[in-house]
């Protein structure tokens, strides 16, 4: 091709514009020719038919019909939470994002349904599947159920994080008190913000709340760490208890994490957005769940309810003035009032001990 271009460059007869108008014609139908057919909306994107239409109306049948295929006790272990709880979550996600309302494309072609799209999504929430594995029964592709996942777990997010992640009121607060206590830990708190609580623990008088720690914590009067190689009874049975009681915590995190896959597994996103977007609805969803089966007598028969009576009041009420500020942060980093809480503890648990031996 080099030599016919320089070959028709020198020539120098009155057909030379056309001569090579004609030869860059069929230059180009030759390079045409080499390139990648277009098809599907995406150059070099192959459309497969899924047959989603029969994808929808399987999995209806299979989980949301009057009569489904399979029943409750199945849809709660493979969406990891009740049909009730499902319906409302697929609901609010649709009326907030149109991207889960079903459309019909210009040929007239239905898209998927809102609940293939929440099913693609929360399978891989579940699972820690690739996207693509949902393809085979929910009958969507790799890319769509990446991006339902990306709108799925942003709709949580948006919709529900008032409601799930807010700061425990004066009810939630009063019934952690009150279940830490009646374990042998008064004024101890599970989360939140630090309410004002007044109690005596070994005829000691404290009016400022606690966490349970471990050892990486920093000796403050807020935190009650485990005791170190415990040399007596008396600290052997504090360390167990405080380990034990800590453990609470633990295994909540790890209920979350084998209701959804997702979070124990190797991140399967690059950008921080989507890992918060995911790490953050998948919590909203615990709390949902657990808000959920509380009421269902069937699914948690150990379930104290008098766990959720409050007999305290608790105040919330923040503080007036900056001055202040800097003395409640003496009083939190007060050491000696850490290891007076942390020995008062011991004994109060001790003496706890003997009563309960002796009731028995």
């Amino acid at each position: 091709m080099a030599k016919m271009r320089r070959h028709i460059i020198y020539r120098k007869d009155d057909g030379l514009d056309n001569f090579m108008l004609l030869m860059m014609g069929e230059y180009r139908k030759r390079e045409c020719g080499k390139r990648k057919r277009h098809r599907g909306s995406v150059l070099g994107h192959k459309v497969y038919d899924r047959r989603r239409e029969e994808g929808a109306k399987k999995l209806y049948q299979d989980y949301f019909d009057e009569n489904p295929t399979y029943p409750e006790k199945i849809f709660r272990r493979r969406f990891r939470m009740s049909s009730r709880l499902l319906n409302k979550i697929a609901k609010a996600v649709e009326e907030h994002d149109h991207y889960f309302v079903q459309k019909e494309n210009a040929a007239g072609v239905c898209g998927f349904s809102c609940l293939q799209k929440v099913t693609a999504a929360l399978r891989q929430l579940a699972y820690g599947v690739p996207a693509d594995y949902v393809d085979e029964y929910v009958r969507i592709g790799e890319s769509t159920a990446i991006e339902s996942l990306r709108k799925f777990v942003r709709s949580i997010v948006d919709v529900f994080s008032k409601e799930y992640l807010r700061a425990p009121n004066a009810d939630d607060t009063a019934r952690l008190l009150n279940i830490a206590e009646k374990r042998g830990f008064p004024g101890m708190l599970a989360n939140g913000e630090a309410p004002e609580v007044k109690y005596t623990i070994n005829g000691h008088n404290y009016d400022m709340g606690y966490y349970l720690a471990d050892g990486i914590y920093p000796t403050w009067s807020t935190f009650v760490k485990t005791k170190k190689a415990p040399a007596n009874v008396k600290d052997k049975n504090f360390a167990k208890a405080q380990e034990a009681q800590r453990k609470d915590v633990e295994r909540a995190f790890g209920v979350m994490q084998a209701r959804f896959a997702i979070v124990r597994g190797p991140a399967r996103f690059w950008d921080e957005a989507t890992l918060r977007d995911i790490m953050i609805a998948c919590v909203i969803m615990h709390n949902m769940i657990i808000e959920d089966e509380r009421n269902d007598d069937s699914l948690y028969d150990s379930y104290d309810k008098n766990d959720a009576d409050v007999k305290d009041v608790v105040s919330r009420a923040g503080t007036s003035k900056f001055t202040s500020f800097g003395h409640m942060r003496e009083e939190i980093e007060n050491s000696h009032v850490h290891r007076q809480l942390q020995e008062d503890l011991v004994e109060h648990l001790w003496l706890r001990r003997g009563q309960m031996e002796n009731h028995e």
